[in-house]
């Protein structure tokens, strides 16, 4: 699928399931815990058959997010079903690791082998503050037997925060000198009540990328097929690689070829604009796959070139991230 700005789309990102074992600040605010009712929830049956209009219609990459989807009951044959649809060249997990070291050799015999893991914290006291939950060790834990067992590439995201966890950013790069793992630091971006307290905690990438400068030079490494927006770069010598992610300060929608399906069945063209295609009820109400392949393509029509957010915006998205997708 080409868009109009044309770009090709060759990437989905499946939410499978709105709730979540933690409780970020920024992602899954309580006082926003507005949770879906069961039937409101994707059925795993449907999110198959809209998996296999997305591999028809020129979708070759699928990462099955959440909330978070450890959580949902009978995840791994899914991921198993999803593995094995012919065209799909890649799925992937992201999770925020508590469930990781329980599930990894399940996941593994699903098929998957790439992983991201959210993880913002690597002091237990602040991770909970964080989270609102004392699970680091958890986590810790199961990276360190995803590794053990060649889960490959895992990729490690931190939301920098500026005044929360920022004083970090050495300690989590140093972890690419000492694994094999893609750490990425992301912009803190404006996603619903989070645009309270968003500028308090913006940092941008350059900022980020001049802490890390007692630790040498980085070297820039090439940009994969179907690859994210981190620009990637590695340590001399250092087995992994380090990433930034920088939605606002150097937007990368040029290179956008990406769209959304929340657990709710909407598709969302683009992370920080609320227009969405509602796929749920037609799909519910029998619509053919010709029907429903013209759905996905009304949604990268509505694929804008780019979003207007700088340091000084706020954002048009309404939703959390948890609703959205992360």
């Amino acid at each position: 699928m080409e868009d109009q700005h044309h770009r090709q789309i060759t990437y989905l990102r499946l939410s499978i399931i709105d709730r979540c074992n933690l409780r970020c600040f920024y992602c899954t605010p309580v006082q926003e815990l507005v949770k879906l009712q069961h039937t409101d929830i994707l059925r795993y049956e449907e999110l198959l058959r809209l998996a296999h209009i997305a591999v028809a219609v020129g979708i070759r990459k699928i990462r099955v997010t959440g909330g978070e989807p450890l959580i949902r009951l009978g995840v791994e044959s899914f991921l198993a079903a999803l593995k094995a649809i012919p065209g799909l060249e890649e799925i992937c997990l992201t999770s925020n690791g508590v469930l990781l070291a329980d599930k990894a050799a399940a996941l593994w015999e699903a098929g998957v082998r790439h992983l991201n893991i959210s993880l913002d914290s690597l002091r237990p006291e602040r991770f909970a503050r964080i989270t609102g939950s004392d699970r680091l060790a958890h986590v810790l834990a199961g990276l360190r037997l995803a590794t053990a067992m060649g889960f490959e590439p895992i990729k490690i995201n931190c939301v920098v925060l500026r005044g929360v966890n920022d004083d970090e950013v050495v300690d989590f790069a140093r972890l690419s000198l000492a694994y094999p793992w893609h750490v990425r630091f992301l912009e803190f971006m404006p996603i619903g009540q989070t645009r309270r307290h968003w500028q308090e905690h913006y940092l941008p990438v350059a900022e980020i990328q001049a802490r890390l400068s007692p630790l040498g030079p980085l070297q820039r490494l090439p940009t994969a097929a179907h690859a994210g927006p981190a620009v990637r770069y590695r340590f001399p010598g250092a087995p992994g690689e380090i990433g930034f992610i920088s939605p606002i300060s150097r937007h990368f929608c040029g290179a956008c070829n990406r769209l959304r399906l929340t657990a709710d069945g909407r598709l969302r063209p683009c992370l920080f604009q609320d227009d969405e295609v509602a796929v749920k009820g037609p799909l519910r109400a029998g619509a053919s796959d010709a029907a429903l392949q013209d759905l996905f393509r009304q949604a990268v029509r509505l694929k804008p070139s780019r979003h207007h957010l700088d340091h000084r915006s706020t954002s048009a998205c309404r939703r959390t991230m948890a609703g959205i997708g992360g």
